[in-house]
């Protein structure tokens, strides 16, 4: 089961497609600067959206890691604790 998980983990993580997403008032300003010859803040505007993005979903993935790996170890004491108790 373990190494079930963590290949399809790892072709999740693998397996990446660029996406550049824009709101209107984003692609307004983008749209007047490349009109006047200015592409880097474009650029600069799709990564920072992207870093956006990626944050809370990161910060959920870090809370569940522990929570998960508190669970295993409450799970392995009380294991330990039922058989003492027989």
């Amino acid at each position: 089961m373990y190494k079930k998980t963590l290949i399809t983990m790892f072709l999740l993580l693998a397996v990446t497609v660029v996406s550049y997403g824009q709101c209107a008032m984003c692609r307004t300003t983008i749209v007047n600067n490349v009109s006047h010859g200015e592409t880097a803040v474009a650029a600069s505007l799709n990564t920072g959206i992207l870093y956006l993005f990626l944050a809370p979903y990161l910060l959920v993935a870090v809370i569940g890691f522990f929570w998960y790996r508190n669970s295993k170890i409450n799970d392995k004491d009380f294991s330990i604790i039922s058989r003492l108790k027989r």
